[in-house]
């Protein structure tokens, strides 16, 4: 009788069957509840201790007391604008539209008055968590004659077997094939980006040429032809990689209202939607225990090292890239440190003309990315602080000359290094070709300072030098003076 029924329902007009749309990852490419988690936990990361006490007294209780407590900014969330045009659609042919959702009803109505075309909201109100059998009970007792139900993940089964029709979400070939024995399907909406591109690009796999400079020790130590340092090397290579990857992960969920806010930020993946908070929550404790695994294989003093680094990017994420000027110098101390985990792979004497000269050159790049950012910051008209740091539209002459002077620095190190150790070097057989490298490095500094004075360089310069040509060709040059210097002597 009930299929009878259901099939009765199915052949009506499909206006006469209500729409009802989940929250999380349907209408929006985020979730309240761990958008809401992430902003508790800024105010102060112990909060944690709170949110596990709540649980105590259930899910709908924690969404509640977490939606009353921040300030979420409803209007730079995501919108799945392809479920949210088709919903428009509807609505504008009169079909009744609603929101089912088991985020709290203080965000759902809130997210609905964005919208406009929400007709009613049923949603989490701190007692009844309103997710699977407790979404489909309530939307069939609602709805006596039927609905249509959209969602995107495999809790939502129950609720497409109490709807007429169903409307899938981003679903993985899994839920497709679930979702279509439970019933009709009126639309689906296939996933645009998948979920292996995101997280990659999360990962921001291009930063790990960052990490050559892993390379530089076991090269001026003299260790380039010992297959041993090598392999230590690039073992603490992929170690470091990892550890970065998972603290850029920690940085862009520590920053995600920033960054919506940001001109070229926002389309990163946890910002965007397009990366599921919750995927990037897993993998940043994986991709520690993975880094830190390779690296005790490597020796205690490299799980020290990365230790380092990783308080040394944790801090910085979480408070000192908000202090100005400071942010820069850690951002150079954070260059320097991959030097030092180097120094301890290949095990070869320090050398402080190489860290001081890193100092400043990385010091003077970190100085040209807030330049950049600050730059377009004006551009945009915009009045009062940076949004996530703390420079001023007035900064920006402090920032190109500290920047600039800093580079100057960087290129007179370099010689000085050159004439107080380089050149006392048994391993170099024409040293003499090194006096090419400092101006080569002055000419690069001034076209990245040059760029960035005319707000044409990419936020960070390092992904510049990696696209931009006459960069290429000036650092293909110093690798070749450099090669010469080495064995260009035994070749005469």
């Amino acid at each position: 009788m009930e299929d009878i029924q259901r099939l009765q329902r199915s052949a009506e007009p499909e206006l006469q069957l209500p729409l009802i749309l989940d929250l999380d990852h349907t209408l929006i490419r985020t979730d309240c509840f761990f958008e809401a988690l992430i902003l508790f936990l800024k105010l102060n990361p112990l909060n944690l201790f709170v949110v596990f006490y709540w649980l105590f007294r259930g899910r709908a209780y924690v969404k509640q007391q977490l939606a009353i407590r921040v300030d979420l900014k409803i209007d730079d969330l995501p919108l799945n604008e392809d479920v949210v045009a088709y919903a428009r659609a509807e609505a504008g042919k009169g079909r009744d539209v609603h929101m089912a959702t088991a985020a709290d009803e203080v965000l759902a109505i809130a997210v609905a008055s964005r919208l406009g075309f929400v007709n009613e909201v049923h949603a989490s109100n701190g007692k009844i968590n309103l997710k699977s059998g407790n979404k489909a009970s309530y939307l069939e007792q609602r709805f006596p004659d039927g609905f249509a139900y959209a969602g995107d993940s495999i809790s939502d089964l129950p609720v497409f077997k109490s709807a007429v029709r169903s409307l899938i979400v981003h679903p993985s070939d899994s839920l497709s094939q679930k979702a279509m024995r439970c019933g009709e399907i009126e639309k689906t909406f296939a996933r645009p980006d998948g979920f292996f591109r995101p997280l990659l690009k999360s990962l921001r796999l291009h930063q790990w040429a960052k990490n050559t400079l892993l390379f530089v020790p076991l090269i001026l130590g003299g260790q380039a032809l010992n297959p041993e340092a090598w392999a230590s090397a690039v073992l603490g290579f992929v170690a470091l990689g990892i550890l970065a990857s998972s603290t850029y992960l920690l940085n862009d969920l520590w920053d995600l209202e920033a960054d919506r806010q940001h001109w070229s930020k926002k389309a990163r993946p946890l910002a965007s939607g397009k990366l599921k908070i919750a995927h990037a929550m897993l993998a940043i404790p994986l991709g520690f225990a993975l880094s830190f695994a390779i690296a005790a294989a490597l020796g205690p003093f490299v799980v020290l090292g990365l230790f380092a680094y990783l308080v040394t990017t944790v801090a910085y994420s979480f408070y000192l890239k908000r202090v100005p000027l400071l942010d820069t110098a850690v951002l150079a101390v954070l260059f320097t440190m991959r030097l030092g985990v180097g120094v301890t792979l290949v095990d070869v004497p320090p050398s402080p003309w190489l860290f001081v000269f890193s100092m400043y050159l990385f010091l003077s790049l970190s100085l040209a990315k807030r330049h950049t950012e600050l730059g377009r910051h004006v551009e945009a008209g915009t009045n009062g602080e940076m949004s996530g740091r703390g420079y001023r539209n007035r900064d920006l002459p402090v920032l190109l000359a500290l920047g600039s002077a800093s580079g100057l620095a960087a290129t007179l190190v370099m010689v000085l290094y050159l004439t107080n150790e380089a050149f006392n070097a048994n391993f170099y057989s024409a040293s003499v070709l090194l006096w090419g490298m400092p101006p080569i490095l002055f000419l690069w500094l001034g076209r990245v300072w040059l760029k960035c004075q005319r707000l044409e360089l990419n936020d960070d310069p390092v992904v510049f030098a990696l696209k931009d040509k006459q960069s290429l060709a000036l650092g293909g040059i110093l690798a070749i003076l450099f090669l010469f210097a080495w064995f260009g002597g035994y070749l005469i």
